[in-house]
């Protein structure tokens, strides 16, 4: 026996039908009341017992997505690109997907995650929206850059971080996203496939890599890059300390040393 799909009460009916009218994708807080004749604490109370039973999502505090239809079965489940450029849209933010979204995204992890990772400049933290599970890192306005803009299949615009700048920062942001050593292997392989990546790689390091990000990666690209200029672009930014930082942080560091990059190849 099926179960019964849910019914909408008379005042829920009359909110789609106004917002379908309107064609409306987002409602807040002190919308609705004055349309549907109701006060501010019945108006709480329908965004309430819809979000509640699944027929709008609830973005945050007094922001709401609305379905362009009444949804089968009576659950509004929109995907991650479109709660995260409608919830980007409301807090006036820039963001790209990255770490281990993207790194499976451009197929360097076949583990599909469970958490969608973003950089942005307004937000920090996780946060749950619907059914979806979301890591929020704030960054400065300067480091989000070096984007890949693809539509999802219904047409949704998703931002990732490009695929040079998803190596890069496997590199750089290796403690959250615990990518090395894997981040190594995953430009080793990446460059000797993709030549023409190199460049745009060194790019993104340039503008984007701390001067331990630099280090590790000149390194790894000083035998895969035989022109001496594109690699001016990386040594011409370090240092002149003489320290020496290791290859895979975390291991003991102990190997050969690489005072070019001041590296200690330690795995």
């Amino acid at each position: 026996m099926k179960p019964k799909r849910p019914q909408l009460g008379s005042l829920s009916s009359r909110f789609f039908a106004y917002v379908q009218l309107k064609k409306l994708d987002i409602v807040r807080t002190g919308d609705i009341a004055p349309i549907l004749g109701i006060s501010a604490p019945q108006e709480r109370d329908l965004y309430r017992r819809l979000s509640g039973s699944g027929w709008i999502l609830r973005l945050k505090r007094g922001v709401y997505l609305v379905p362009p239809r009444i949804p089968a079965g009576g659950k509004y489940s929109p995907g991650a690109a479109l709660i995260l450029q409608k919830l980007m849209e409301e807090e006036k933010a820039r963001y790209q997907i990255c770490g281990p979204t993207a790194f499976n995204f451009y197929g360097f992890d076949d583990q599909i995650p469970n958490v969608t990772y973003l950089y942005n400049n307004r937000i920090s933290g996780n946060r749950q929206i619907g059914s979806l599970s979301f890591q929020f890192i704030k960054v400065a306005g300067n480091r989000l850059g070096s984007i890949n803009s693809v539509k999802t299949r219904v047409g949704v615009e998703a931002l990732y971080s490009s695929k040079a700048r998803t190596l890069m920062d496997a590199i750089y942001d290796w403690s959250r996203f615990n990518s090395l050593p894997r981040g190594s292997k995953w430009i080793k392989g990446t460059i000797k496939n993709e030549a023409d990546l190199a460049s745009k790689l060194i790019e993104v390091t340039a503008k984007y890599g701390n001067m331990a990000t630099i280090r590790r990666i000149g390194y790894l690209l000083d035998t895969l890059v035989s022109d001496p200029k594109m690699m001016n672009q990386l040594q011409g930014k370090l240092s002149t300390s003489n320290s020496l930082i290791p290859l895979i942080p975390g291991r003991s560091a102990k190997g050969i040393s690489n005072r070019k990059w001041g590296i200690i190849i330690n795995g």
